[in-house]
């Protein structure tokens, strides 16, 4: 009977030893797999207001081309920099997504610049609307951008913190880039319609 006892208190001890190890590596792997979640929740985001923006590119150049048809060098940048960003999206890639992302600005902002040598196309009222849409989207892209960014932020430190990091490396968790401004894109210059 003691005997008994004795194997029936080590198994219960091991059996408890179990259970206090295994719940918080379940816990620490279901909280790594929810932020992932939202990391990827967050990117796509990002990756459908960027596919928004560049929907209204077409539109605005056919605008402005209706006014400054001269300008052919401006559209054919604007157009490539639209192209390079469909690819840039369909890559999934951050880094190339917020490169591309830069290069359509730069492109946008020349295409802007255009606009102020014709006082009747910023006059125009499809010209304005665009203008809003574009302007509103660019709002929305900044929005989508800074969550993704804090997504990332508190993915990244569970990722990188111990004992999570020890889920992490075994489940192949890795840490996730961050959606910057590319330089391009940080020398937007400021053009005034009024």
């Amino acid at each position: 009977m003691d005997k008994m006892n004795r194997q029936l208190v080590a198994i219960l001890a091991i059996v408890i030893v179990i259970f206090i190890t295994v719940i918080p590596i379940i816990s620490i792997n279901n909280s790594l797999i929810t932020l992932a979640e939202d990391v990827k929740m967050r990117k796509g985001n990002i990756e459908t207001a960027l596919q928004q923006r560049a929907d209204l590119v077409p539109n605005l150049v056919s605008v402005v081309k209706g006014y400054a048809q001269h300008e052919q060098e401006v559209f054919t940048a604007v157009s490539d920099a639209r192209a390079a960003l469909a690819g840039a999206i369909n890559s999934g890639e951050v880094s190339e997504m917020s490169a591309a992302s830069g290069q359509l600005d730069s492109a946008l902002s020349r295409l802007l610049v255009v606009v102020e040598d014709y006082p009747q196309l910023q006059a125009s009222q499809n010209f304005i609307g665009l203008q809003d849409e574009l302007a509103g989207m660019e709002n929305r892209l900044r929005h989508a951008r800074e969550l993704y960014n804090e997504a990332v932020t508190i993915y990244n430190g569970k990722v990188q913190a111990f004992p999570s990091n020890i889920v992490a490396s075994f489940k192949s968790f890795t840490v996730e880039p961050y959606f910057e401004a590319s330089e391009s894109s940080k020398n937007v210059p400021i053009i005034d319609f009024n």
